[in-house]
């Protein structure tokens, strides 16, 4: 997940997105082992979703693929992907739909302005924003430190054992294409990134110190579940400018606000009949994936189950989607 940036088939899909969401890291997919046998199958009633891997894209997929398959009679697949390699993936067919992306102007650009393989497939109905946050019981007791001008008055109160003697800004997956190593740099702060390796490390480290009632200073993403568990509060970074972020490298400014946006493959988006029209219809609020996220992540249900008892509260919402 990031500013450029975070299915379940009933005979077996849903048990591999369970385990995705099991997994503490998320290197680059090997899609050629990944790659699914249903993706771009020419008049066969299939589907092949990206999933990326934040509980909040998996909310996504899990409700898309269930009423996909009790609602339309598809047979739906999953294949884990990260963000930048999806874009390649969807292009070539191997996966059909990316139903949440942060925005990525280069590969946008190359796939669907000048080649055409990619189809932009609407708004999801949420809007994403990433910034850097510190505990809002931190906030309250020094309200200097929302501003960032005032971070390296913290630094010390926020080193850690592995971040080398400066203040410890944690990031999750290094997989995320994040400005935040430019920022520090950029913004001269006393600061050192430390990735947790995944958002499910980077949650329990932020859990972890939120039960032990100690300061830290975390990228972070709305929408997210665990804002209603840990409170948190945004700290000030320069206001985003359009353009402040277009040389990664001399970044210092703010992550904007990003409409969430969906992908089709272009093939899939012309002839994949009432699936394509479904994903393109697919849009609900940050109360509602927030909704299945917890149901995910906290409640510990299976992604089919979550989804299952979604769609059974939510009718009027989703009814749409499918005529």
């Amino acid at each position: 997940m990031n500013v450029n940036r975070r299915g379940r088939r009933r005979l077996g899909a849903f048990a591999a997105v369970t385990a995705l969401a099991l997994l503490t890291g998320c290197g680059a997919a090997d899609m050629t082992r990944q790659t699914s046998p249903y993706a771009a199958a020419e008049g066969a009633k299939t589907v092949t979703l990206s999933v990326q891997s934040w509980v909040g894209a998996q909310a996504n997929t899990a409700v898309a693929a269930y009423l996909l398959e009790h609602e339309l009679g598809y047979r739906v697949d999953t294949v884990q992907v990260d963000e930048v390699p999806a874009w390649d993936a969807l292009s070539q067919g191997r996966v059909d739909a990316i139903l949440e992306d942060w925005g990525h102007p280069e590969q946008e650009k190359r796939y669907v302005q000048d080649k055409k393989t990619i189809t932009a497939g609407g708004e999801l109905g949420v809007t994403g924003h990433i910034g850097w946050f510190v505990p809002t019981y931190f906030a309250e007791a020094h309200p200097d430190v929302t501003d960032w001008k005032n971070l390296d008055k913290y630094a010390d109160v926020l080193r850690t054992a592995e971040s080398g003697g400066k203040g410890q800004l944690l990031d999750g997956s290094p997989s995320y294409v994040t400005n935040d190593k430019a920022l520090v740099k950029n913004l001269d702060l006393d600061f050192e990134v430390v990735f947790a390796g995944s958002e499910a490390a980077q949650i329990t480290q932020i859990r972890q110190f939120a039960k032990e009632r100690k300061p830290f200073l975390t990228y972070w993403y709305k929408p997210q579940w665990l804002f209603e568990r840990v409170p948190m509060t945004e700290v000030k970074l320069p206001e985003y400018q359009e353009g402040c972020d277009a040389e990664p490298e001399r970044v210092a400014c703010a992550y904007p606000h990003t409409p969430l946006q969906k992908y089709l493959n272009t093939q899939f988006a012309e002839t994949g009949g009432e699936a394509a029209e479904f994903l393109k219809r697919f849009r609900w609020s940050v109360e509602e994936q927030n909704e299945v996220a917890l149901m995910i992540a906290e409640e510990k249900l299976p992604p089919e189950q979550a989804a299952k008892k979604w769609v059974e509260r939510n009718r009027q919402v989703w009814e749409p989607w499918v005529r």
